[in-house]
């Protein structure tokens, strides 16, 4: 059976390479991969870090591009790969534009499509933007449903989509938790680890900082710098802010933040280096929808500066708190989550076992 996983961005990437390597112990799979490389720079230290050899790369990217731009490109390039790869089964992930337009031309070569952490909602097609209206319109050409939750599940079934069709699976971001957390046990390092060390005083209380959603550009983020400067008042904190390549985001975040002593403007980092820095924070402060995944499993909470998620599991579990780009929101919970004594009990992750990948290819080895 010939399969094709396609994929753009660095999450993507991230969760999709735990499939690609589960799909690859069984002779038959004829796997391929296809990039479409949304994120450039950053979607490359993934697939070295997973050992992911891309056929097909599509180079989409161009300065100031559109998004419509974007998904011309994108769909015009799919059939060149479709015709010569000649899958059973196209893969796509999540909700970004390489997943629909990717869905979208399997589907106009009669090709069948597997969505990947498929049924995550807001029915609000401006927030995420323009992640739900992916989402939903792969969600209406994929024929399988790869739901990470129950509630994803339960979307998708009140959608009209046929029960046989949905697999409840757990997320594969926490797949790739386990597979670099063991990497990192075992003394894998780089040097965006040892620099960390180096420079950043971790007997304080560390903060993560992420920041990177089109609505947020402007106001929003103007908003959470001033945020970040009252909480950096605290001398017993340090912020850590990987900033997003956006000239959107760089632009606001530099302005605002780069003269205060205990924040610190990285780089964006590679993936192990993040989910090492994850691991040493007290708090996350963020609008990624894969942190506020990824953050339970270590059992750290995350502010979620977003209007609305997705993934409410999270919040109903007690890991994760909506406050919007609001700065006295954002000022006062961090306040409270940070003098708080925080729960250190070990509370399952609502969104993984680690066992994602797994039942997926046993799915489609049994039922494709």
């Amino acid at each position: 059976m010939k399969i094709l996983l396609c994929f753009g961005t660095r999450p993507e990437a991230i969760k999709m390479a735990p499939l690609f390597h589960e799909l690859k112990k069984y002779s038959i799979f004829e796997v391929k991969v296809c990039i479409t490389a949304q994120h450039r720079e950053m979607l490359d230290q993934v697939l070295d870090f997973f050992e992911i050899v891309p056929d097909y790369d599509l180079d989409v990217m161009q300065p100031n591009q559109t998004l419509n731009g974007l998904s011309a490109h994108i769909l015009s390039k799919m059939d060149y790969v479709l015709n010569d790869s000649k899958p059973d089964l196209v893969l796509v992930h999540g909700d970004t534009t390489t997943s629909t337009m990717v869905a979208l031309a399997a589907f106009h070569l009669s090709i069948k499509v597997g969505h990947v952490e498929a049924g995550l909602r807001t029915y609000n097609k401006k927030s995420p933007f323009p992640e739900e209206l992916n989402r939903q319109l792969t969600g209406r050409i994929a024929d399988f449903h790869f739901a990470p939750t129950q509630k994803g599940a339960k979307n998708l079934l009140q959608e009209g989509v046929k029960k046989d069709a949905i697999l409840v699976t757990g997320n594969t971001v926490v797949d790739a938790l386990v597979l670099t957390s063991e990497k990192l046990v075992n003394g894998f390092t780089t040097t965006a680890i040892q620099t960390l060390k180096n420079s950043i005083n971790f007997s304080r209380k560390i903060i993560l900082v992420t920041g990177h959603r089109r609505e947020s550009f402007g106001e929003g983020f103007e908003n959470l710098c001033k945020a970040l400067l009252k909480i950096a008042e605290n001398e017993e904190v340090e912020i850590i802010y990987p900033v997003h390549l956006n000239p959107n985001v760089q632009k606001t975040v530099f302005e605002m933040l780069s003269k205060v002593e205990n924040i610190h403007l990285i780089q964006p980092l590679d993936y192990p280096s993040f989910v090492w820095l994850m691991r040493k924070s007290s708090l996350i402060i963020s609008d990624s929808g894969g942190i506020q995944e990824e953050a339970p499993a270590f059992n750290i909470p995350v502010l979620v500066t977003r209007e609305t998620t997705e993934r409410d599991e999270g919040i109903t579990a007690g890991f994760s708190y909506l406050v919007g780009t609001n700065t006295s929101t954002i000022v006062e919970m961090a306040n409270m989550l940070l003098h708080s004594k925080l729960e250190k009990e070990d509370k399952p992750n609502p969104y993984g076992d680690g066992k994602a990948s797994e039942r997926i290819v046993h799915f489609i080895k049994n039922h494709i």
